[in-house]
């Protein structure tokens, strides 16, 4: 199983999403995915201390959204969302940190269009 801590944790420093290429995917470069970002970049949304994450993606057996993740900027993982192909939807909420403010990371994870991130903060 794909962990997305690894590579979203660098030693005192926040990721460069563009130091991935070919291996995590952003609205800004999809690489080989290009015209397929409004399917697979997450969706955030902030509310109090909950963070809701969408892909507007189809989830039928041969292609679905497997995973979310919520990372903080040092690589801890907040909260994470495994998906079945039944699903109706891929949607998952997690719940941060009493007083968190900062750097986040949302991703999502297709089984034929790979790893997506998005980096936003609260």
């Amino acid at each position: 199983m794909f962990v997305a801590s690894p590579l979203l944790a660098m030693k005192d420093s926040i990721i460069d999403l563009d130091s991935f290429p070919g291996v995590i995917y952003t609205e800004k470069d999809p690489g080989r995915w290009k015209d397929l970002e409004s399917i697979h970049i997450p969706i955030t949304t902030v509310k109090g201390n909950e963070i809701t994450i969408l892909t507007n993606h189809p989830m039928t057996k041969p292609h679905y959204i497997v995973r979310h993740t919520l990372v903080d900027d040092t690589g801890v993982v907040l909260g994470s969302k495994t998906f079945m192909p039944t699903d109706p939807k891929a949607i998952s909420t997690h719940t941060l940190p009493d007083g968190f403010h900062g750097t986040l990371y949302a991703t999502s994870f297709c089984n034929l269009h790979d790893f997506w991130v998005k980096k936003f903060s609260v």
